[in-house]
């Protein structure tokens, strides 16, 4: 057996084993090689990491000549892509091809919590959406850059879920700025970053990073064939359609009176104020056109997409804090917001009910300059953001010409068709357009009845 001083030499050696260990830790030649580790890039990802996002779901796409025609169902498939958090409510920016004809958006946060998002807004013409999750915490937001002063040969990172390997890291560099890129018939886009940082099927919709780790554009499409050739949307771009979408997305919940000038504030510090309409809570507050508005209830305002932030989810007769500037001088207002007046709200009829669209009738020699081969249509003044006929790309401007076996003529028409007492059993609905001469279909799911008191 061994004696008690044995065993406490043993100790005294463990000890200093330890201690040496520690030391060795500490020296400076292996904190500088830590720190070594430690590049931009990956400061830039553990930054972005949490702010990012993965969709999934599942879309029925035409894959033939008769499913084209709408002959038949089409096929299911699994649709993939990534999204960037841009308030933490859960509002969620990504390519509006990620989630076009998704039934089920399935989003994935850093931490493996799946939640499912419905369709605020989106805008066909830039493939951008906004999509909505609710979660009882706050979520990390991107950190917005600007993509007014990219430089080609600079360093750029893409994270996204490539593949299905969801938050997959690729770097590069900037390619070339202010390409136009035709990625397919009904898709063209007029001013993207080009990069050769590797953008796969999956990246859609996620963030292109500079070396700040700061969003400077949101990855859209590659180049099938070619290796280092992937796109992105300028943020300044994204960010402005995307406080757009907002506006859409918050108009008729509450009024406010004031319109934004296109032009920005001083180096993004501010909104200006356009116009403010007669008698609204605007002109009540005592806000003036000229206007710089910096911050709005707890929101800094930089930018219009802040602005329209400060006002999702607000309600009539709730409070806003203003903070502004008029000719350099500090401004402060106490905005209340209103109930929208009966002649700015949208209609409330059933075609806007049940389909989400507002229609009225074309004169016939209007129409007879569009097409020669229906008798009548109905022209689509207003689309409702998140509805039916926004969810499958009907947009103002189309002409309705048809429902399920019925002409669309006229409005009485459309009422007689989304009165009927066997519509559940013709839903989804299939609806014929007209859009630059060619006819178009889809087939909406009607919206639940708005409950009416009697």
């Amino acid at each position: 057996m061994a004696d008690s001083s044995s065993r406490e030499c043993s100790l005294c050696i463990s000890v200093a084993r330890r201690a040496l260990v520690v030391l060795l830790l500490l020296q400076p030649g292996l904190v500088w090689a830590l720190e070594l580790r430690e590049t931009p890039i990956v400061r830039a990802v553990r930054a972005a990491r949490p702010s990012v996002v993965n969709i999934r779901g599942e879309k029925t796409v035409a894959g033939t000549t008769e499913q084209a025609a709408g002959l038949s169902p089409g096929r299911r498939v699994n649709g993939m892509g990534t999204g960037v958090v841009i308030d933490p409510r859960g509002y969620i920016l990504t390519n509006f091809h990620v989630v076009d004809g998704v039934r089920e958006i399935n989003v994935t946060f850093a931490d493996g919590e799946t939640r499912i998002a419905r369709l605020i807004a989106r805008d066909h013409s830039t493939d951008l959406a906004v999509i909505k999750v609710s979660r009882s915490e706050p979520l990390p937001v991107i950190i917005l850059g600007t993509s007014s002063d990219l430089m080609p040969g600079e360093s750029v990172i893409a994270v996204g879920n490539a593949y299905g390997y969801e938050h997959t890291v690729t770097r590069g560099i900037i390619s070339a700025l202010h390409r136009a890129v035709q990625v397919s018939d009904a898709q063209y886009y007029d001013d993207l970053i080009q990069t050769d940082a590797s953008i796969n099927p999956g990246n859609s919709g996620g963030p292109l990073l500079n070396i700040e780790g700061r969003m400077i554009g949101v990855n859209v499409a590659v180049r099938a064939g070619a290796q280092g050739i992937g796109f992105a949307i300028p943020v300044d771009t994204s960010i402005a359609v995307t406080g757009r979408l907002l506006a859409e997305a918050t108009d008729g919940e509450a009024w406010h009176g004031i319109r934004l000038a296109e032009r920005a504030g001083p180096l993004g510090e501010g909104v200006v104020v356009e116009a403010v309409e007669d008698g609204s809570p605007a002109a009540e507050a005592g806000l003036q056109p000229g206007d710089l508005i910096t911050g709005m209830a707890d929101t800094e305002v930089l930018r219009p997409l802040d602005f329209y932030r400060a006002l999702l989810e607000r309600k009539p007769g709730e409070r806003l804090e203003v903070a502004a500037r008029r000719a350099g001088d500090p401004v402060a207002a106490s905005l209340v917001l209103a109930d929208v007046p009966l002649r700015l709200r949208s209609p409330n009829g059933p075609d806007w009910e049940l389909l989400g669209m507002a229609l009225e009738p074309m004169p016939a020699s209007e129409f007879r300059a569009r097409s020669t081969r229906y008798r009548g249509g109905l022209l689509v003044t207003d689309v409702r953001p998140g509805g039916p006929a926004a969810e499958h790309g009907v947009r103002r401007g189309d002409v309705l010409v048809g429902m399920h076996i019925w002409e669309t003529t006229s409005v009485e028409n459309v009422a007689y068709i989304l009165q009927r007492s066997d519509l559940p059993n013709l839903t989804p609905l299939k609806i014929y357009v007209l859009r630059e001469g060619a006819t178009l279909y889809a087939h909406l799911p009607l919206a639940a009845r708005t409950a009416r008191r009697p």
